[in-house]
């Protein structure tokens, strides 16, 4: 049976994997059509054409996330990598 086969145990991560994959693409879908200036659903908003409004765009792309983001250092584990790059202090 097609049951035995992809409901064991050892298939469960996968199965966790593609759902939280699923779930990230669909906030992403759900983000750009609610909120994306460029993205417009109504028909009303359609006929407008291309707007000018470059307000709306920064507070699209320069959301809270980037904003905590850029004041953080680019690096993963700071203090494992100044452990091997600077043997010398440790």
């Amino acid at each position: 049976m097609a049951t035995n086969r992809w409901l064991r145990p050892e298939v469960y991560p996968l199965f966790a994997a593609v759902g939280v994959a699923i779930g990230i693409c669909g906030l992403q879908l759900v983000r750009n059509m609610r909120i994306n200036p460029e993205v417009r659903v109504n028909k009303e908003k359609r006929a407008a054409g291309i707007l000018e409004n470059f307000e709306e765009g920064e507070k699209y792309a320069e959301h809270a996330i980037r904003k905590f983001a850029r004041s953080r250092p680019p690096e993963i584990f700071p203090n494992l990598n100044r452990f091997f790059s600077d043997p010398q202090k440790n």
